[in-house]
């Protein structure tokens, strides 16, 4: 039996009652390498926060492996650059599941810090301001936090948006790093071709999953198609649930490490 790193249960997820995310189930197989994709809305960044914990279900389950570290990167457009830290500061961060948020860090810390610099392309970058990086430097030194994380699992929410080709290419080489070291990894993205080519396995979205499985599966035209036509159909006065018996074809994807009801 495949181990499962994360298991969703009938999850719905939302804000103020309207539900971004509509009756997940399935799992995320440990060592996975998965990307998420779907229409703007879709409840793409909505899932990624109810996995860490951020936003609780409204109905359902999102359950973590037990004993697993999780790292999470939002969106660039969550962090505030105006804040006074150094490209150092901001890769510690990463330190505080073990250290604390006051805890001292050691030479060995500050040693991770600068190995992490280096291996995203950094290094010398430790006293610069956040507010002086471009968003390609800022989303390298925010990678560097991931991996002073030492993390089980990690999740990435659209972390390609707004930044150059080479940053976008070395930072794919980070993450089949990661994949390759078997950790747990799931990416928000939205350039499908980068889809493709890179990661093996696709959870297509529209509120509800549409296809979930092995990534030439998952993004046949018509399962795009069919993304595409149930995420029009939805509007602001959605209601909770939709009526008993339809039919999203889930039953239709064969993948063996999920189970979509």
């Amino acid at each position: 039996m495949t181990e499962a790193a994360i298991t969703f249960r009938d999850l719905t997820l939302g804000y103020n009652s309207h539900p971004a995310v509509h009756h997940l189930n399935g799992t995320v197989r440990r060592g996975s390498l998965t990307a998420v994709v779907g229409q703007n809305g879709s409840g793409k960044s909505t899932l990624m926060k109810g996995i860490v914990g951020v936003l609780k279900p409204m109905a359902g389950a999102c359950t973590v492996e037990p004993g697993a570290r999780v790292a999470y990167l939002p969106q660039q457009s969550e962090l505030d650059r105006s804040f006074p830290a150094r490209v150092v500061d901001l890769v510690s961060m990463g330190l505080w599941p073990k250290r604390g948020l006051l805890g001292r860090t050691t030479k060995a810390d500050r040693e991770a810090v600068g190995k992490a610099l280096l291996s995203v392309g950094m290094g010398g970058f430790e006293g610069r301001s956040i507010d002086t990086l471009s968003g390609g430097q800022l989303q390298r030194a925010l990678f560097a936090r991931v991996l002073v994380q030492d993390a089980d699992i990690i999740l990435l929410d659209e972390p390609f948006n707004a930044i150059d080709a080479k940053t976008v290419g070395d930072l794919i080489g980070v993450i089949k790093r990661w994949h390759g070291d078997s950790l747990t990894v799931m990416v928000v993205v939205h350039d499908l071709d980068l889809v493709r080519t890179h990661f093996p396995e696709t959870l297509l979205m529209a509120r509800s999953p549409i296809a979930w499985g092995a990534t030439g599966e998952a993004l046949k035209p018509e399962n795009l198609l069919h993304a595409r036509r149930f995420d029009e159909a939805w509007h602001e006065d959605a209601p909770w649930c939709e009526p008993a018996g339809h039919d999203h074809d889930h039953g239709d994807h064969d993948h063996k490490h999920h189970a979509h009801a």
